[in-house]
């Protein structure tokens, strides 16, 4: 669980000026359902988090669920923003999500979730991990389990550097050798930092070390190969508890998940990971094709939920809704002049809206 600071992680010196910025959708929100709210989470919740990562999109999806305001801020990793001091101290090198909440920082993805759900609690606050006393609860704990345990890390570096194991991936061609180019760079970049913040040295040396094993591993086929069939077979276990709930609850009308007939984490982190495959290509080779049926009902119930559809949004826009607010804080981080600047900003806003319906047309 998160270690209270001495210390008002916003009164900082070093916190960036967007942490003192104020919501006011969130503040509205909050003021619209005061009893949604126990005495426990009176303050709000503060999510640094990267709108493509993994990880941040479980947990985003987990305050979705739970329905509560949460203060959401994006922490760039194309714009390198994870590198930047004043975020390797928020979270001693690791990398996003990290959750603020009062004195309490939280940078491991586990706890944020522990934390989230033993804190945020009410009426009108559903809760994803069941009481230990019910059937659910165990279901729940060993399905969390894993899908923890799958590599999405490496099925997704692995997928874009190797598109040749994907099926009509939505990953863009150049996108494989961009990403070369920027772990090439990456471990110049973390050195640079090293030397203007020699205070954060080991933090850097320690991100510096992980990012090369991953390089070497993730470019690994053989290995890759070899995940590829691990995940084949969680699938397949999957696909039979599915199958176990449909016999459970025949002739009952009610709606089945992968632990009963109520929603829970478990059923968050399976529907984050379909959505994540099929992102890189992956979902006509796995479910799609008809092999596994019951994955293929599942994904299609999870994808109209409300919580679903706010965090992660139609499939064919995920790419789009991370490129268009890059290029936009780009432009604001280092502005041309007047005139270039407003030319730039309207060809991007067309651009985004044409794509938008070029893609709506396509697909829905």
């Amino acid at each position: 669980m998160a270690t209270p600071n001495s210390v008002t992680p916003t009164n900082c010196s070093w916190w960036p000026i967007s942490a003192h910025e104020n919501d006011a959708g969130n503040s509205k929100e909050l003021e619209d359902n005061p009893e949604s709210f126990s005495p426990k989470s009176k303050d709000t919740l503060v999510l640094y988090h990267w709108t493509q990562s993994f990880s941040s999109q479980k947990i985003r999806l987990v305050i979705a669920e739970k329905g509560f305001p949460c203060d959401e801020r994006d922490v760039s990793l194309p714009l390198t923003e994870h590198k930047e001091p004043w975020f390797m101290r928020l979270n001693l090198g690791e990398e996003v999500p990290v959750v603020i909440h009062g004195d309490n920082i939280i940078s491991d993805y586990n706890q944020i979730i522990d934390y989230i759900e033993n804190n945020f609690v009410g009426e009108l606050i559903p809760k994803l991990i069941p009481e230990t006393e019910t059937i659910f609860h165990s279901r729940v704990l060993q399905y969390r389990e894993i899908l923890d345990k799958l590599p999405m890390d490496a099925y997704t570096h692995g997928c874009i550097l190797h598109p040749e194991l994907t099926t009509d991936s939505m990953i863009p061609k150049y996108a494989t050798a961009e990403i070369r180019r920027h772990l090439a760079n990456a471990s110049t970049e973390l050195t640079k930092l090293d030397h203007e913040e020699p205070q954060l040295m080991e933090p850097y040396l320690s991100k510096q070390k992980k990012l090369m094993a991953k390089i070497l591993e993730h470019d690994n086929v053989n290995y890759l190969t070899k995940i590829l069939i691990q995940l084949s077979m969680v699938l397949d276990q999957i696909e039979a508890e599915l199958e176990k709930r449909k016999l459970e609850y025949e002739g009952q009308k009610c709606e089945l998940w992968l632990c009963g007939h109520i929603f829970t984490l478990a059923d968050v982190l399976l529907g984050a990971t379909l959505h994540r495959l099929k992102f890189l290509g992956l979902s006509k080779k796995y479910w799609e094709d008809g092999s596994r049926p019951n994955l293929q009902l599942f994904f299609d119930r999870i994808q109209k939920r409300y919580a679903f559809r706010k965090v992660l949004g139609d499939i064919h826009t995920t790419l789009l809704s991370a490129v268009l607010p890059n290029a936009f804080r780009l432009v604001k981080r280092k502005p041309p002049s007047f005139f270039g600047a407003s030319f730039l900003m309207g060809s991007l806003g067309g651009m985004g809206y044409f794509a938008y319906w070029y893609l709506k047309k396509k697909y829905m």
